[in-house]
């Protein structure tokens, strides 16, 4: 009943690489060193080198992008990532407005996103533009991703708000956008070294390396290497009011290893192009609920991920392409030593294999209309050792059909999604054909004529797929589903002003209220017994909500300059469907209010940086009744910072207090967090 592991119909993964290396290699002409050309691209790379600089000091593009922006835009960049006491993309997301982290405790606890309470499936993550794929549950732990090598994050609310990109960048009803550092260099300079050492608290040993090397005055090339152990042991405090008892978790630990590749550069003609290539492996306990005066648990999982991936970019005139192709190799092992099947101890595998290629096409009809026609494919292939598993192939052809009307005052975007997907499995039924159209409409107003102050507004229409999970899990049954239907409504307004001569230097507040509707909500329902279980579409959720941001500078004196940020989140999530035992409830784990404020200080070599996360008052369960209700929690960290220049080499030290006031808390009931930790690092930059 097994199928050949590592394959796609019969073709091994080492043909897919070799296809994005040769694909690569075929479009790069002989005389790519001529040396007019290398002055040329020398001259722009010292201009690129300039805009780079000038974003990570005063901020400009940035700002520019946050402010034109119709969808509402977070970011996190340069600077500001390294004044956050976070080891992962996960610990950095949790201080993005509209955002609730699912955390399940611990360093090796598996950490996911929930955007405007839409559900977690419904927000796509991007690593440098390539959709990070999971068609087994929908799901990326960002918990994996760590940020030494990571020079910029986006949280797009609906899309990004640029219609020249692949069709996936459409398909989903929230996106974040993972950017790596790119290569940059100080003039004579071709090589570039930064080296960072972690330990603290859980055991913690964290090394790692990032190389940047010029080979050409137009080619660089980016290795980063991460080691990651912990054994994961903190103590807790648990009580349900009753009895109030302290443990210690120990099945939280973790070792990971993840190895990235990167080449890029620019050819005679101005194109551009990339290849990547990622590999990460670990090793981890999986800290289980505490309940039933059970402490310790004794489940594993494996983790194996690769993939490699080639871009191109090309203007011709009032023409743009922009083409992609990537291959995934993602394996996943799950011991349960509790449970004995009739082979043994459960032990449970599963691999999937991914194969994307996408294509977008722009015209630049006149200087204020632009037209966009991008095209997807993709095939996902999913086998498991799972007695009876249907061993599933789903293929997905995306086709986007986009317009942008930018004017001086006044942008307008449209666009409409084509979506089909066709299943199909070795065993027994499969889930019918998929086609589907979603509109999206986005609108960005400058109403008076000081270009501080912008209106945004947008509408979109998406859905998500059943998972692989929902549809052939051999111990679900009733598996023909509906997909998920959301409908998004946002009406928001940004306002950015720099100041002059003054100590505050910039002030900037951004505010959107919402409104969400997600129809045929997939949901797991007991079956006829505890050990069979149905999934079902049932429920419809209205979400509306509010969410605020605002930030500002100052420079008190040459030597001291002060940041400070305050987001905030209403979000009232409410049971819909007026057939619902639970109608007009707050669905699970949705806070009403959610407050984060970061402030920081600089004064020459030192640096101050504090954080504050409140999350409000929730329920575990539909049922809002007092044995469900989870309380509120807030943390403080803060992080001290040291830079020196020895023999022109940089050179952080750096000491980090987390959950300063010890405060014990859930994020997900009864899965107890840490309290006070900490952490120091040392920072070699050369």
């Amino acid at each position: 009943m097994r199928r050949n592991n590592f394959t796609i119909k019969g073709i091994n993964p080492c043909f897919f690489t070799f296809l994005a290396i040769s694909w690569l290699g075929g479009i790069m002409p002989l005389n790519l060193l001529a040396q007019r050309d290398s002055v040329k691209l020398s001259r722009r790379d010292s201009l690129e080198k300039v805009n780079q600089l000038k974003e990570v000091q005063i901020r400009t593009i940035k700002i520019t992008r946050r402010q034109t922006s119709s969808t509402p835009l977070q970011i996190l960049s340069g600077a500001d990532l390294e004044k956050l006491n976070s080891l992962s993309v996960a610990d950095a997301v949790r201080f993005f407005s509209g955002v609730q982290l699912k955390d399940y405790g611990g360093i090796g606890g598996l950490k996911t996103i929930n955007v405007r309470s839409i559900g977690t499936n419904h927000t796509a993550v991007f690593y440098d533009g390539v959709q990070l794929g999971n068609a087994q549950n929908g799901q990326v732990d960002l918990g994996k991703f760590s940020l030494d090598n990571i020079e910029e994050i986006e949280l797009y609310n609906g899309q990004k708000s640029n219609v020249f990109q692949s069709a996936k960048s459409f398909a989903s009803a929230s996106s974040l956008y993972l950017k790596a550092r790119t290569p940059s260099f100080e003039d004579g300079r071709s090589n570039r070294i930064k080296g960072v050492f972690r330990t603290g608290s859980f055991g913690l040993v964290n090394p790692s390396l990032l190389w940047q090397t010029k080979i050409t005055d137009h080619t660089y090339s980016t290795v980063s290497a991460e080691f990651k152990k912990a054994n994961g042991r903190y103590k807790f405090r648990s009580t349900n009011g009753a009895w109030d008892t302290t443990g210690v978790r120990t099945d939280g630990d973790v070792e990971s290893m993840r190895l990235e590749l990167g080449l890029n550069g620019v050819l005679r003609d101005s194109s551009k192009w990339s290849v990547k290539l990622y590999g990460y492996k670990d090793n981890h306990g999986l800290p289980g609920a505490i309940v039933a005066n059970v402490w310790h648990f004794s489940q594993r999982q494996w983790n194996r991920n690769f993939f490699v991936q080639s871009a191109y970019e090309k203007n011709i005139g009032k023409y743009s392409l922009m083409a992609t192709v990537k291959y995934s190799n993602d394996y996943l092992r799950y011991l349960d030593p509790n449970i004995v099947t009739t082979d043994g101890l459960l032990n449970n595998k599963y691999h999937q294999q991914e194969l994307y290629l996408s294509l977008a096409n722009k015209l630049k009809i006149n200087d204020f209309w632009d037209v966009v026609w991008s095209t997807d494919y993709q095939i996902n292939d999913m086998n498991a050792n799972l007695y009876r598993f249907a061993y599933p192939t789903r293929n997905t052809f995306l086709n986007v059909l986009a317009t942008q009307l930018h004017f001086e005052r006044l942008d307008i975007q449209a666009n409409l999604l084509s979506t089909l997907t066709y299943d199909k499995v070795k065993s027994g039924p499969a889930s019918g054909n998929r086609n589907e159209l979603t509109p999206t409409v986005m609108v960005s107003w400058q109403p008076f004529d000081q270009k501080e102050f912008r209106i945004r507004s947008f509408y979109k229409s998406i859905f998500r797929m059943p998972t692989f999970n929902d549809l052939y899990y051999t111990f679900y049954q009733f598996r023909v589903l509906k997909p998920e239907y959301t409908k998004q409504y946002d009406l928001g307004f940004t306002y950015i002003k720099g100041y002059e001569d003054q100590a505050l230097t910039q002030f900037s507040i951004q505010a959107d209220a919402y409104f969400n509707k997600v129809k045929d909500k997939i949901v797991a329902v007991p079956g006829t017994s505890q050990a069979m279980w149905s999934m079902r579409n049932l429920g419809k959720v209205e979400v509306k909500g509010l969410d605020v941001n605002m930030q500002s500078s100052w420079q008190l004196n040459k030597d001291l300059s002060l940041n400070a940020g305050l987001s905030y989140t209403y979000q009232q999530a409410r049971d819909s469907d007026p057939a619902s035992t639970t109608y007009n409830e707050q669905i699970p784990y949705v806070p009403l209010h959610n407050i984060t404020f970061l402030a920081s200080a600089a004064y020459k070599n030192f640096a101050l940086n504090y954080s504050y996360l409140y999350t409000g008052e929730r329920y575990d369960q539909s049922a809002n009744i007092a044995v469900n209700y989870v309380q509120p929690f807030y943390t403080h960290d803060l992080a001290i910072h040291y830079n020196a220049m020895i023999q022109k080499r940089k050179v952080k030290v750096t000491a980090e207090l987390n959950n300063l006031l010890n405060q014990p808390y859930e994020v997900i009931t009864n899965y107890p967090m840490p309290g006070r930790s900490y952490r120091f690092s040392l920072t070699y930059d050369y």
